[in-house]
């Protein structure tokens, strides 16, 4: 649909007539006095000079249909407008004496109180009739190569506007779209508008949204649950009407949950997963625990398992919110390993960490999910000794809550001992930075988003397709083996 629009543009960019396309190196006739003629990058500059000395410009036309006459019949104001385009009037002028005046910014006038224009009247009839034409300009005619640079030329035609409009929904800027734009359309001539038409474009769609991008999401999520009572959304505002909080799960990320929704992994960095989004305004433990709270309500359900960085709000908040409470069952807290991991050179120093193989040693006893408690405690132990840490107050901190991110502690729970960090998130975090960008609006953001699920959730639907239509190698004979090619997806099976 968007190439067939684009290729229409130059049909919408309105009558040849009055511009250059119809100009012709013939010498316009006037009873003034002698005319004069040149010509500059392929315009014609015909003009005739007045008794005044001023000059005036008359396009000329092989076709005599395309010059307005007394009593030509339009069906409508567009068409007539369309038929016939000038510079009539003239730009005020600053005057710096006032101190009232804001000052501009210097700019060209392209209007130079050009006289000639074309008068229509409407009828009883919805017609409009050409009352009369004045075909004389006062200022030389656009050349071949500049009338696509003529603001009466220049139109973001319906399918300007919807590639435009995508291309913002993957994070396409106006600069690429415009580029894009010239290339579907063999060049910039036949584009119908300019880089500064694109941007103003994105500006508009802006000051159409203003302050009201919070009124619209609500209305969008409305409508969207109206339409499927699987989708829940919950929001919340300050006194003053300004949106605070916003949750919202869709129907495939509620029942990817109710799938796969055993271990989870939370991150603040984007507040979005696979499974539902939420935007808080503030990372505080009441902002979470309405958070989480939705979360629980949308799902159904506790998480078995989630996994979180050690920020304090959080900390507090999913022992109260991931609880028995209504008769679920608890979920179980652990802490992403890789965010403690990367605080031991800080705590303890670059040069112990970095410059020994006290981290080498250290991670053998912390990542292995194969040793047991007592295993692990006797290495820690052997570590801390070996290199005279017994003091250090963090690592004893991060001994007393070694029950909550290392995975020795986890072996005897389904999985656990692979869901370690919360690496999984800020894959996430990656994936969406490719579609989003500072001052997105939440429309923009929205739109965003949802080009973004759509892509993962494409590339979900390849990969079953890989799975459901192939059969991996095997290199038994056992039919254990048929039966794990069966059940787990290509990539799991070849890791297994």
């Amino acid at each position: 649909m968007i190439t067939a629009d684009l290729l229409k543009i130059s049909d919408n960019q309105g009558s040849s007539c009055g511009d250059s396309s119809r100009i012709s190196s013939g010498v316009s006739t006037d009873v003034s006095s002698g005319a004069c003629s040149a010509e500059n990058e392929g315009s014609v500059t015909s003009y005739s000079m007045s008794p005044g000395g001023q000059r005036y410009f008359i396009p000329t036309c092989g076709d005599l249909n395309c010059i307005p006459v007394k009593d030509m019949v339009f069906e409508s104001l567009h068409k007539a407008y369309k038929f016939y385009k000038n510079r009539e009037g003239f730009n005020d002028v600053n005057d710096d004496s006032c101190s009232n005046v804001v000052k501009r910014r210097r700019t060209v006038s392209q209007r130079c109180e050009c006289k000639a224009k074309i008068v229509v009247k409407y009828t009883s009839l919805d017609r409009f009739f050409v009352l009369s034409f004045v075909e004389k300009h006062n200022h030389p005619l656009a050349s071949e190569t500049g009338r696509q640079f003529l603001r009466a030329n220049r139109e973001m035609s319906l399918g300007l506007r919807t590639l435009v409009f995508g291309a913002a929904k993957v994070n396409i800027g106006n600069n690429k779209s415009f580029s894009f734009s010239k290339e579907l359309m063999d060049g910039y001539s036949n584009v119908g508008a300019t880089l500064r038409d694109f941007r103003n474009l994105d500006r508009d769609l802006k000051c159409y949204v203003g302050e009201r991008d919070g009124q619209m999401m609500i209305e969008k999520f409305k409508v969207m649950q109206e339409t499927s009572a699987s989708f829940y959304y919950a929001y919340d505002v300050d006194p003053a009407g300004h949106l605070m909080k916003l949750f919202w799960a869709d129907a495939i990320g509620r029942r990817n949950f109710e799938i796969y929704g055993d271990a989870v992994s939370f991150d603040a960095t984007f507040e979005t997963n696979k499974f539902a989004s939420c935007l808080l305004s503030h990372e505080s433990v009441t902002d979470y625990s309405w958070a989480f709270g939705h979360f629980v309500k949308a799902m159904g359900r506790n998480p078995v398992l989630i996994i979180t960085d050690q920020c304090a709000a959080i900390k507090v908040v999913v022992p109260g919110i991931f609880s028995s409470i209504n008769g679920l069952v608890a979920s179980k807290h652990r802490l992403c390993m890789w965010h403690i991991l990367q605080k031991f050179p800080v705590k303890l120093g670059n040069r112990l960490c970095k410059e020994t193989d006290f981290m080498e040693k250290m991670k053998i006893y912390i990542w292995s999910s194969n040793i047991d408690i007592d295993e692990f405690e006797r290495g820690w132990e052997a570590v801390i000794k070996e290199f005279k840490l017994e003091g250090n107050k963090w690592l004893a901190d991060m001994y007393e809550i070694r029950s909550s991110w290392i995975p020795a502690f986890f072996r005897d729970e389904p999985m656990f001992g692979l869901m370690r960090t919360t690496s999984r998130s800020e894959s996430e975090n990656s994936f969406f930075a490719q579609f989003h960008k500072q001052g997105d609006t939440l429309c923009e953001f929205w739109l965003r988003y949802q080009s973004a699920m759509d892509k993962q959730r494409n590339e979900t639907a390849r990969l079953d397709h890989e799975t459901n239509s192939s059969i991996p190698t095997c290199i038994l004979t056992w039919f254990i083996e048929d039966d794990a090619a069966d059940l787990f997806t290509r990539a799991i099976f070849y890791k297994f």
